[in-house]
């Protein structure tokens, strides 16, 4: 069975920091663009970040760009996003997906395997 498994979420105070994983199961990551999506209550989902598969492209939303960092261990078929100086609006659920181009698309119709998610609550 494909499968997306996300962990690392959790409660941070404001300014701290997470790290969270992507591990796959069933299929191996090396050739999948691999993309990470939020959902606040209430918002729809967004992408905030994508990562090819060998690392050389990435995209961050501008909502994320200069405190989140993506990368990949394809050793380990799994992708990271490192996350620091939290806000209290970066509070969601957190979901990767792989996506079905060779690039990274920014339509999230162009993605599927989703894991279950992450809760990631900043909040002092």
């Amino acid at each position: 069975q494909v499968q997306l498994v996300e962990s690392g979420g959790g409660l941070v105070q404001p300014g701290g920091s997470l790290r969270l994983s992507c591990a796959a199961s069933g299929f191996t990551l090396d050739y999948r663009v691999i993309g990470w999506f939020r959902q606040a209550p209430g918002k729809e989902r967004e992408e905030i970040s994508c990562i090819s598969s060998r690392g050389f492209s990435i995209y961050y939303a501008d909502s994320v760009k200069g405190r989140f960092t993506i990368s990949r261990d394809n050793a380990k078929n799994t992708v990271y996003l490192q996350m620091n100086g939290l806000k209290p609006e970066d509070t969601a659920v957190y979901y990767c997906a792989a996506s079905r181009r060779n690039y990274c698309s920014t339509l999230r119709a162009d993605f599927g395997s989703w894991g279950q998610g992450t809760q990631v609550t900043v909040s002092s």
